[in-house]
């Protein structure tokens, strides 16, 4: 079931972040955040922006979220994306699953561009996001160090839609959600 994220998801995701912080390069984080921050990131996520989880029998198997892009204003309309998977639960597709509904949750909020950052060469990473109809969009050469090298990052863009000219306000998640936009994709 995907549905969203609730602060009571904060330690389900910590274990699901944890190995990715201290043992890849998936992340730049290099500081494991605590179960608290986790579930501080979850709150102050969801005012504006989706996260979600999959959840199976109880347990939390996989996350996914958007956050803004960059601060400024005129940048409203684009959100990068971010999903981690538990290593039990790779190669079922949840994947591809739970990061389509992201994307539509992000399209009903009237996002028209979601971004994905990916640590190269990252060929997983790269191939679901392809798979998802993403484009290569750039390369920030050795852009940062960890594990004893630097690595360049991958950025791919993807257009839920074509973007309004004006464009009408993105609708905060919490409001979207509140007001029944999301009923028939994700449980509350």
């Amino acid at each position: 079931m995907i549905r969203i994220a609730t602060e009571a998801d904060a330690a389900a995701c910590h274990a699901i972040y944890a190995p990715v912080v201290e043992t890849s390069a998936i992340t730049f984080e290099t500081e494991l955040p605590g179960e608290d921050a986790m579930r501080g990131r979850i709150r102050a996520r969801l005012a504006n922006h989706p996260w979600l989880v999959w959840e199976e029998y109880g347990e939390v198997l996989a996350y996914a979220y958007a956050g803004r892009f960059r601060e400024r204003a005129a940048y409203d309309w684009i959100a990068e994306t971010s999903i981690y998977v538990h290593e039990k639960a790779r190669r079922r597709g949840i994947a591809k699953r739970l990061y389509g509904t992201l994307l539509e949750v992000m399209a009903r909020q009237g996002i028209n561009q979601a971004v994905g950052v990916i640590t190269l060469p990252g060929e997983t990473s790269v191939a679901m996001h392809e798979a998802m109809g993403f484009t290569p969009a750039g390369v920030w050469p050795k852009a940062g160090y960890k594990l004893g090298r630097w690595w360049d990052v991958g950025v791919w863009s993807k257009f839920m839609s074509e973007p309004a000219v004006p464009p009408t306000p993105v609708v905060p998640f919490a409001e979207l959600a509140a007001a029944g936009g999301l009923d028939d994709l994700l449980r509350p």
